[in-house]
């Protein structure tokens, strides 16, 4: 079966930098699109960053400019790079593939905290 497993997570000052990764084991058919989300907390969880299968990205307002999503396809691999990490970006990480006709894939999430 399919599983995606998180890393890269941990303590970072604010203005550090880190890198997640997402590595995905299993055959995937019908992606739509993978991308990365957040939860913080008490809060909802809400959509970082994502990228269509055909290579386009897109963000979230708060993250633009200083996050970068990509994939290597050799790899069975996604990434996220976050720079410039401030307070607020302070959550659980979760590695999400969107597919058609069946319940998307999520991995267990990697926690990142920005704190001085």
């Amino acid at each position: 079966q399919v599983q995606l497993v998180e890393s890269g997570g941990g303590l970072v000052q604010p203005g550090g930098s880190l890198r997640l990764s997402c590595a995905a084991s299993g055959s995937i058919f019908n992606i739509n699109a993978m991308g990365w989300y957040r939860q913080a907390p008490g809060k909802q969880r809400e959509l970082v960053a994502a990228i269509t299968s055909g290579g386009s990205t897109n963000y979230a307002d708060s993250v633009k400019g200083r996050f970068t999503i990509s994939r290597d396809n050799a790899k069975n691999t996604l990434y996220l790079q976050m720079n410039n990490l401030k307070p607020e970006d302070t959550a659980v990480y979760y590695c999400n593939i969107d597919v058609k006709y069946r319940r998307d894939y999520w991995g267990k999430g990697s926690l990142v905290t920005v704190s001085s």
